[in-house]
């Protein structure tokens, strides 16, 4: 499976289905430009997007003016340019988990030699990465701040259906447009909805990428407002002889304390101390 190519066709289908054509394509060209390598030529934004060539121009030359992306007169190619950092900066400066989450995920990550994200949860759109920290493994995931994933998938899918509102119907019509390794039928991954509410984290075990397990443990910013999630990701087998229960422990621990901070709550430890003094 391809992340990358999954991103593509979501972002390509995202903009077929927009109310508001305008504001998408110029949306999907910078996120398409946010996570290339190398600056891309039109026709190969346009391919990909599915836009018509001579709309793709006008929207990127609109972009250009902006100052949002950068154009390359000699090899004819777009980049992102550093307007978009304007954009961001005031996000950044209120971004209270990736400052709490990024030492909790090197951590983590140094300890059982895996690779860890922190999440931004949008509903049933999308999660974003806004953090990450990769182990010395082998294996690592090509996920970088920005990157994009559809809701439902994998075991953080899972997180946002076991403790969001939502109706199994909407469920059930999210989830046929995934993409898996190896797809879990929708009964049983109902039953692991279940299983994720009752435990309060969730594990995908080679669903989502073939041999690999990916275990997501929820954060939230407000009370009953599920925001955001750490993410654990390994080679099944690594991840099981460097002990499974134990990182689901510590990334179940990791994620209440956070909670704890974002929310504004005392920790269990915090109050102890304050009822000694």
């Amino acid at each position: 499976m391809n992340p990358v190519a999954s991103q593509d066709r979501e972002l390509a289908r995202t903009l077929k289905e927009s109310k508001a054509p305008a504001i998408s394509r110029a949306a999907a060209i910078l996120r398409l430009l946010g996570k290339s390598d190398t600056p891309l030529g039109l026709q190969t934004i346009a391919r990909t997007l599915g836009l018509v060539p001579s709309t793709c121009l006008y929207v990127l030359r609109a972009l250009v003016t902006e100052e949002l992306v950068a154009f390359d007169t000699e090899t004819k190619r777009y980049s992102l340019e550093a307007g978009v950092l304007t954009l961001a900066r005031q996000w950044l400066r209120r971004n209270q988990f990736t400052d709490i989450a990024q030492p909790v995920l090197d951590r983590i990550s140094q300890e059982f030699d895996v690779t860890m994200l922190g999440v931004n949860m949008v509903g049933l759109d999308h999660i974003i990465v806004v953090a990450v920290s990769q182990s010395s493994a082998t294996f690592q995931l090509s996920a970088q701040i920005g990157t994009r994933f559809p809701a439902l998938i994998s075991a953080t899918g899972r997180c946002i259906a076991a403790f969001g509102d939502y109706d199994v119907d909407e469920l059930k019509e999210r989830f046929m447009t995934l993409r898996w390794d190896e797809p879990p039928s929708f009964e049983d991954w109902l039953a692991q909805v279940e299983e994720t509410r009752q435990q309060g984290f969730a594990v995908d075990q080679g669903h989502y990428i073939s041999g690999v397990t990916v275990i997501a443990a929820p954060v939230w910013k407000a009370r009953g407002q599920l925001s955001h999630a750490l993410v654990a990701i390994g080679i099944g087998s690594a991840v099981r002889r460097n002990g499974l229960a134990a990182l689901q422990q510590e990334l179940l621990t990791a994620a209440e304390a956070m909670s704890s901070q974002l929310c504004g709550e005392v920790s269990p430890e915090a109050a102890t101390a304050k009822r000694r003094e």
